[in-house]
């Protein structure tokens, strides 16, 4: 599946504050929050619905609700940045974890945790992590999931590298990336340029 470049003025406002070095973490989580709901809404643009009708103080009126099965996989640590903003979108929502450590040296991803909801078969999976970069962690997180029963999949991060990209289509072509924003290159320490430095770091003030 393409890339889903998602243009909208409010996704790059948020943006612009992400990749600012002078916003402090109050701003950042807050501009994290907006990003992640927007983001996530035009990732569920096509999850199933029906027709139904409610009662309004002043009579029947039409409307849909939302059917599809949602379950939400962030990637640990920083995709938890996005989980609450996109529970405000889905409340209903079951929410998986995937625990990948990135090895500085080798950028080889090695997982140390993973527990999933059961029958994934049948959910629409939304896998959140913010930063796109070598792909390696995204690639193995899929890979999880897959194996795990997932068929449909979407994957939602706020900065993507082309090198990420190509990986992730290689490996897991059905898979549809949503992200505002393919930047240039990763630099020699495999860091996305110019990317908006480390989102886990920044979002919880370990920098």
């Amino acid at each position: 599946m393409p890339v889903h470049l998602v243009d909208h003025p409010l996704v790059h406002d948020a943006l612009v504050s992400l990749r600012d070095k002078r916003t402090p973490a109050d701003v950042f989580r807050r501009a994290a929050t907006r990003i992640s709901v927007l983001l996530a809404a035009e990732a569920l643009r096509d999850i199933p619905s029906a027709d139904t009708t409610v009662d309004t103080p002043l009579g029947p009126a039409p409307g849909r609700r939302v059917r599809g099965d949602v379950v939400v996989v962030p990637v640990l640590r920083a995709g938890l940045g996005m989980l609450d903003a996109v529970l405000e979108l889905v409340p209903s929502a079951r929410v998986g974890h995937i625990g990948l450590q990135r090895d500085e040296m080798t950028a080889v991803a090695s997982q140390y945790y993973s527990k999933l909801p059961q029958n994934l078969e049948t959910s629409y999976v939304l896998m959140i992590d913010p930063m796109l970069a070598t792909g390696g962690s995204a690639v193995a997180a899929l890979d999880l999931l897959e194996r795990a029963g997932a068929k449909v999949i979407r994957m939602i991060c706020i900065v993507a590298a082309p090198e990420g990209v190509a990986l992730v289509e290689r490996h897991h072509p059905d898979v549809a990336i949503y992200t505002p924003a393919i930047d240039r290159e990763l630099n020699a320490h495999k860091y996305i340029v110019p990317g908006l430095g480390d989102f886990g770091d920044r979002l919880y003030g370990t920098i």
